[in-house]
């Protein structure tokens, strides 16, 4: 009751095929507690990009081009409307990406962490799963763009095409010397 509900007011706003669609949302209270709990009711889809990626990687086999096209171009779509909103996801990463196999589509989902940037506002550099977390906010930058989703989008393309993260650092520093050794200083 505290806390306007960031995530469920950008999840109102929303409208796009390839972003996940919220159908209705209702509050239940905790138990001992004044707090309530958010339950948001959006459509289902059957996987994620992360099931793919780990069922390529168990049967050692390649995302099939077309498919690494056509989800590249609908995470490209989904993430533009985003930022033609001035909406900044800053979680994009395999596990937030669904996909339905029978029709192909993707949707991006889970915004948690996301949020209406503002040029002169500051923002909290720790956001964005480590592997999929841009330069900038590996050094604790407070003050980003829409960019960073870029990045993560690019880094998850990456990911489809070796069957695995292409900056797997263990800590934020680690993560920087993998970046650097994959794209130089």
């Amino acid at each position: 009751r505290r806390y306007k509900n960031r995530e469920l007011s950008i999840m109102k706003e929303l409208s796009h095929p390839n972003v996940v669609k919220l159908l209705s949302y209702y509050c239940t209270p905790r138990s001992k507690s004044d707090e309530v709990d958010l339950n948001c009711i959006m459509n289902y889809v059957p996987l994620t990009l992360s099931d793919l990626i780990r069922h390529n990687k168990d049967k050692n086999t390649k995302f099939p081009s077309i498919l690494l096209k056509l989800y590249s171009f609908q995470m490209l779509k989904g993430i533009g409307y985003l930022h033609s909103l001035g909406i900044c996801h800053r979680d994009i990463k395999p596990e937030n990406v669904l996909i339905d196999n029978n029709d192909y589509t993707l949707q991006i989902c889970d915004f948690g962490c996301a949020k209406k940037l503002s040029p002169n506002e500051k923002n909290i550099a720790y956001i964005c799963s480590r592997y999929y977390r841009p330069p900038e906010l590996v050094i604790d930058a407070q003050f980003y763009s829409t960019q960073v989703d870029t990045w993560s989008i690019g880094c998850v393309i990456a990911e489809l095409v070796l069957n695995r993260p292409l900056f797997p650092g263990r800590t934020a520093n680690d993560q920087l010397i993998e970046i650097l050794n994959v794209l130089g200083s």
